[in-house]
């Protein structure tokens, strides 16, 4: 094939007419040939010119600068050609100059202020023992959301088995031994990376910093919870005490025949006692809460709801005989569990398997006329209203007005009043049955009903007992045991969740997050203008919410604070004194619930909620170490920025998805580039997305776009921001992403691949990324268009 720098063989005779035997270096000196001869073709007078040039030329190509003519005018295409020259250096100089202006505005750090407090620094040595998207583009998305389900030796998971071929699985064994590695030096160092995110935990590790922290206390509220905590972490204490104390409550509650002491206390007084005081409630449950029916109409009254019970017996659901009945497999080690307790109460051996023989069968018969949720809700059992006095008529043993005005004493009731049943059918055959046991004169002496009663009181005060009830799986108590931390955080919460609210008030930075709420939704809002929806009413009702943070006007302040608890008694080394305590707060709770006209938030909520035309976030959200006011706005918005925007969509995908073509189009854009770079796709280990994973790919992937825009927007207000361990500042918004992207909320479920990728796919196409995620080793694959 002709290059161009070559000359043709057939036309070198015609060009060429000098000698060949004229000396080299004078042939290097000649002007070209087509300078030298005129074409057949051309005109006289133009040979005649170019004759007359030739001396010219042949002189501008010597070098001997003394045959050079300084007077002559130098030919214009030269002048052109410097000009030109000229020209396009001045461009090349521009064009540098807005590179490095880009270069500065997304990807230099030297000038921006390191950030040095106590959590930036716990952040830095974070980063360090972490995954990089940016120095490991073809593996971190992988590894992200815990390496144990990941591993080689559990085959890995479809949505995470690593890329087929690809160089890093061929050391993959090593990698592992030293991600393992990795991994324990992260855990003794209290480092929680490539574990699922729990914000919950998060919030109770924080709550428990708080109630352990020695700060110099002057409200007596706060020293009645930190000292509520610290005797429930006193287990020395409480194993010493044994049973004695529930054995003390009973002797107060008349004495049980299981002892062969027994007053023969009036049921209902019992009953009541047990709902008021302690919480219990053996033979049905007590809400409180509103009207489905009356909120769509915009009621904000509470009523009282009665459901059946949680029973302690394991029981299942017979579809067939659509009955429940107790579970044949357990019950066995319930019988023995059972004989057990009896046992450390001090229950002689001879009569206790009359007791809980008793006790399983009224157990059991009460079943029975138990219903499982989705059956009930089918068959329309749900707010059943009814007053007080029809009630009464339905289920007469039982003393209903006189229960319930103990239960929520001091509020004032009447027979009129109305309440909201979810299960009519129990509570008729409840009222049945224990008007059959009650009628038994010859259990009289062992009072059956009176020792379920008692039981399951026990099984109210267990959290409060010594090591031998806890330990013990029975009663219903099958769960696996929690830390004794986090155990004693939740029910000092029962208890003092105002004290608890008022504390995290003070903690948290209300500024910076009522800013970071602002800006997150109002990105959100300008991206949900690009959806393609139908339902234009639902779109208006979104753009009209109003988000903010949980004000501090609805919380309590010190000094309501003293008068709340003022006749609560805590004791320092008594955890079961402090807990029935504990109990007639959490009562009084709903009798307050039943009167306020506003729903309080719970504290220990980490997901925004719907009051009215309200977006409301609780203060648990912001809470380290995923928000910190010390932290560059980078890592916030790359953190808790994605987790806000999110949530947003999840909650209000109801009035926003309206099979939307954006979101269908989105989802499988960024799977089909997932399969690309993992190069699944041709392989047979593809598949199609169900709705559910499209819409929840399009959900993350938008919230890791609005969290983005809305942090880029906050850089132009305030172009300022600090950096960690030398981090430009996107790099550090999205390698912050990566570290918590794995959130263990419902959706995740649906999630058809590593949330992490997300930032592969965004930075395919966006001049937002510092560097390019392409792998050196390999032949990256693009996307031929944007998400």
């Amino acid at each position: 094939m002709l290059r161009m720098s070559e000359t043709p063989i057939e036309l070198e005779p015609q060009l060429s007419v000098q000698p060949s035997s004229q000396p080299e270096p004078e042939r290097g000196l000649q002007s070209p040939p087509l300078f030298q001869l005129p074409l057949p073709t051309q005109d006289p007078t133009e040979a005649q010119q170019q004759a007359q040039l030739q001396p010219e030329l042949q002189q501008l190509s010597e070098s001997n600068p003394e045959h050079q003519p300084g007077e002559e005018a130098k030919p214009l295409w030269i002048k052109r050609q410097r000009l030109l020259s000229l020209l396009f250096l001045v461009f090349c100089l521009c064009a540098a100059i807005l590179g490095l202006i880009y270069y500065m505005s997304y990807n230099q750090t030297d000038t921006a202020t390191p950030c040095l407090s106590p959590a930036c620094q716990w952040a830095s040595a974070h980063f360090s023992m972490s995954a990089d998207p940016f120095t490991q583009p073809c593996d971190y998305f992988l590894f992200s959301c815990g390496s144990e389900r990941l591993s080689p030796d559990n085959g890995g998971r479809q949505r995470g088995k690593g890329i087929p071929g690809h160089p890093q699985n061929q050391r993959e064994k090593a990698v592992w031994t030293k991600r393992r590695r990795k991994s324990e030096e992260r855990e003794d160092g209290g480092l929680r990376e490539g574990k699922i995110l729990d914000r919950k935990n998060m919030l109770l590790q924080y709550l428990r910093e708080i109630l352990e922290s020695n700060d110099r206390l002057t409200n007596s509220a706060v020293q009645k919870a930190k000292g509520f905590y610290h005797s429930c972490l006193d287990t020395k204490s409480i194993e010493a005490a044994g049973a004695e104390p529930f054995l003390t409550l009973i002797q107060k509650l008349g004495g049980w025949a299981v002892s062969g002491q027994w007053n023969q206390t009036d049921f209902n007084s019992t009953l009541s006692l047990l709902m008021r005081d302690y919480a219990t409630f053996p033979f049905f449950n007590l809400y409180v809460g509103k009207d489905p029916n009356e909120v769509t109409h915009g009621s904000t009254k509470r009523y009282i709801q009665i459901d059946q019970p949680d029973l302690l017996i394991p029981i299942e659901w017979n579809s067939k005989t659509q009955k429940s009945q107790a579970k044949t497999q357990t019950l066995r080690p319930f019988l023995a569990s059972c004989q057990r307790y009896l046992a450390l109460l001090g229950a002689p051996p001879n009569t206790s398997m009359i007791h809980v023989g008793t006790f399983i069968s009224l157990s059991s018969e009460l079943a029975v006329a138990a219903a499982p949720l989705p059956y009930r809700l089918s068959k329309g059992q749900l707010y059943h209203r009814m007053t007080i006095k029809e009630l009464q008529s339905h289920a007469p043993i039982i003393d209903w007005l006189g229960c319930l005005q103990t239960a929520f004493h001091p509020l004032h009731l009447i027979e009129d009043d109305h309440v909201l049943l979810h299960n009519l059918p129990y509570i008729v055959q409840m009222s049945r049955i224990i008007a059959k046991w009650l009628n038994k004169h010859e259990l009289s002496t062992s009072s059956p009903l009176h020792t379920y009663m008692v039981l399951n009181l026990l099984h109210t005060l267990m959290p409060a007992m010594d090591s031998r009830f806890s330990e013990t799986v029975a009663l219903g108590n099958s769960e696996g045991v929690a830390p004794r931390w986090k155990h004693c955080v939740f029910e000092t919460e029962r208890g003092f969740d105002a004290v608890l609210t008022h504390l995290l008030r003070d903690r948290t930075a209300h500024r910076e997050a009522e800013e970071i709420i602002q800006n997150i939704f109002s990105t959100l809002k300008s991206k949900l203008r690009e959806l393609k929806s139908t339902d234009q009413k639902s779109m208006k009702k979104v753009q009209s919410l109003i988000p903010r943070l949980w004000t501090t006007e609805e919380i309590a302040d010190e000094a309501e604070l003293e008068l709340l608890f003022s006749k609560v008694s805590v004791s320092t080394h008594s955890f079961f004194s402090n807990y029935v305590q504990l109990l007639s707060l959490w009562q009084k709770r709903l009798s307050k619930l039943l009167t306020e006209q506003d729903e309080a938030a719970d504290i220990l909520s980490v997901t925004p909620f719907l009051r009215g035309n309200e977006l409301i976030f609780p203060m648990g959200m912001f809470v380290p170490p995923l928000f910190h006011p010390t932290y560059p706005r980078a890592m916030n918005y790359g953190v808790k920025g994605f987790l806000i925007a999110k949530d947003i969509l999840h909650l209000l995908l109801p009035d926003i998805y309206s099979q939307s073509e954006s979101v269908h189009a989105v989802g499988e854009c960024v799977w089909a580039h997932y399969l690309t770079v993992t190069e699944k796709a041709g392989r047979g280990e593809a598949f199609s997305l169900s709705a559910a994973q499209q819409q929840e790919v399009w959900v993350q992937y938008s919230a890791l776009k609005i969290a983005s825009q809305a942090y880029q927007q906050s850089l132009k207000k305030h172009p300022s921001d600090t950096s960690i361990s030398g981090i430009s500042h996107t790099r550090l918004f999205f390698t912050s992403f990566s570290q918590v992207n794995c959130d263990s909320d419902p959706y995740r479920e649906f999630m058809p691949l590593e949330p992490s990728f997300l930032i592969t796919a965004i930075c395919a196409k966006s001049h937002l990324c510092p560097t390019s995620l392409e792998c050196p080793n390999k032949t990256q694959h693009h996307l031929s268009q944007k998400c």
